[in-house]
């Protein structure tokens, strides 16, 4: 499972709780995560390509 994936569900677990600043913040993180993951993916395969 992608450390993102984890990152948002306990995110989206704490904010079902009531915890939302901390779920707020975990969900921004797991973005991040996935985001940067992407953008590293895609040039990575860009890359190696050549």
């Amino acid at each position: 499972m992608p450390s993102w994936l984890i990152i948002l569900l306990v995110g989206v677990v704490l904010l079902v709780l009531g915890f939302a600043g901390v779920a707020k913040f975990l969900i921004y993180v797991g973005i991040a995560v996935l985001l940067v993951s992407l953008i590293l993916g895609f040039l990575g395969g860009r890359s190696s390509k050549r």
